[in-house]
């Protein structure tokens, strides 16, 4: 059996004149200068200059409909190219209803592209594709999930895999293939991770372990992935800002199947929170678009918690 020599053993002694270990590049050497905003351009000379996205291309997965699909949204009316991948062999009327508001004039558009996140390979070979043709990959939306009512007592080792492979694994893949993809064309791009509240705080009433687990990782994936890929390397690479969205319950078909099994969970839900009410996906649009534009060009690392003040008290 063959190591590759990329491959660290943690059980290794001195002797074994293994090369240095991997390490963050170091942000006193490697500053990310050229993500700071130019004084001199577009002050006062355009409306919301820092927002704008025209000529950027982006991917957001999990964008058949729901939550990602808004998201897509936000990118196109500033003027963004987005690619929405998700597992359904056809987008459903959501996205054509979607397609069908794009205005050419902003310069914006809305392209389907089937892709189950598991298939990791095929996600790393279409990512690749979509950066090959057009020369560029400026950030990428990870907002494929599931999840699965089920108590801890209960659950299958299988399941438990099947969830982690979505939300977690699937989460990491894209990050990865979007990075490559960005040191090729020394694109100095965003990733923007979708986690959840529940990935700080257990949810009442919600037997939801192994999903909010997995949320949990994804929160400290992009700081590690921040610590990585937010440095500006001597080759032009890297410059790549990651962060995470933190929902609150959202009205989406997933959590619309939850309430399906626990009708009284709504009511409970909405009691929980400071404003008494469950969230649109459309609210978390100015949020993506915020962090996938220059408008948080000094922002990385960071989890953007929105849950009308549900973790607050």
């Amino acid at each position: 059996m063959h190591s590759s020599p990329n491959r660290r053993h943690i059980h290794s002694s001195p002797g074994d004149n293994l090369p240095p270990k991997p390490s963050n590049p170091d942000p006193r050497t490697n500053p990310a200068h050229a993500l700071a905003p130019k004084d001199d351009v577009n002050v006062g000379q355009k409306r919301f200059a820092d927002f704008d996205l025209g000529g950027r291309v982006f991917v957001v997965t999990g964008a058949a409909g729901g939550l990602g699909l808004a998201l897509a949204e936000a990118l196109v009316e500033a003027g963004g190219k987005v690619y929405c991948l998700d597992r359904q062999p056809h987008p459903d009327e959501q996205f054509k209803e979607a397609a069908r508001r794009v205005l050419p004039e902003w310069g914006g558009s809305l392209v389907y592209r089937q892709q189950d996140v598991q298939d990791t390979a095929h996600l790393d070979a279409l990512i690749a594709e979509i950066a090959d043709e057009n020369q560029r990959l400026d950030g990428v939306v990870a907002a494929a999930g599931i999840q699965q009512v089920t108590p801890a007592a209960e659950y299958d080792e299988h399941d438990v895999a099947h969830m982690m492979a979505i939300n977690y694994t699937g989460v990491l893949m894209t990050s990865q293939a979007a990075a490559r993809q960005m040191f090729k064309y020394r694109c100095h791009g965003s990733i923007c991770l979708i986690a959840s509240m529940s990935g700080t705080i257990a949810n009442k009433g919600m037997l939801t372990p192994v999903y909010n687990s997995s949320k949990a990782a994804v929160i400290q994936l992009a700081r590690n992935l921040a610590m990585e890929w937010s440095p500006i390397r001597k080759d032009g690479t890297g410059g790549i800002r990651v962060n995470c969205i933190s929902p609150g319950h959202i009205l989406t078909p997933m959590v619309d199947k939850v309430f399906e099994e626990l009708p009284d969970l709504k009511k409970k839900l909405e009691s929980e929170n400071m404003m008494g009410r469950l969230a649109k996906t459309t609210e978390f649009k100015g949020a993506a678009l915020f962090l996938l534009s220059g408008a948080s060009s000094y922002m990385t690392g960071s989890n953007l918690i929105i849950d009308g003040g549900h973790t607050s008290w």
